[in-house]
């Protein structure tokens, strides 16, 4: 896993190189949730409002509202797709989102309209983890993760 001004950036998942992490699973959907970085600049979050499993979203739009003390904003698709499922445990605990990022508190998971699209519209490897470090430098952070 690469760390970069403390912030984790696994190599194994894919990236739309702004908020989010993704990572295929077996049926063609993806499991999506905040990268460290994200999840730094936010705060901590202490509400986490989602759309309804079944909602059509295309890119750019959110699949979720997270706030924190200091940011209320919305988690944008990456991708066209539907939402199949949602963590209930984020929806339960916000929190998790500052403390297990890349893990349990995955936000949902989006079945893409076309998965080639989907593909072309993420980034992995040392080009997704350079654009990242640049959006690091960019908002010159210095991740850390909150406790329950």
């Amino acid at each position: 896993m690469a760390e970069y001004n403390g912030c984790e950036l696994p190599e194994d998942l894919w990236y739309d190189l702004d908020y989010l992490w993704a990572r295929p699973n077996d049926d063609g959907s993806f499991t999506l949730g905040m990268t460290d970085p994200a999840q730094t600049m936010a705060g901590r979050v202490v509400a986490a409002t989602f759309r309804k499993v079944g909602t059509h979203r295309h890119a750019g739009r959110s699949v979720a509202t997270l706030e924190s003390g200091k940011w209320v904003g919305g988690v944008p698709a990456p991708f066209d797709g539907t939402i199949e499922r949602i963590n209930p445990a984020v929806a339960k605990d916000p929190g998790l989102v500052n403390v297990a990022p890349y893990t349990d508190a995955w936000l949902v998971v989006l079945r893409p309209d076309d998965l080639q699209a989907a593909w072309a519209r993420l980034k992995r490897g040392p080009e997704a983890i350079d654009a990242l470090k640049a959006w690091v430098d960019k908002y010159r952070l210095q991740c850390m993760r909150c406790t329950q």
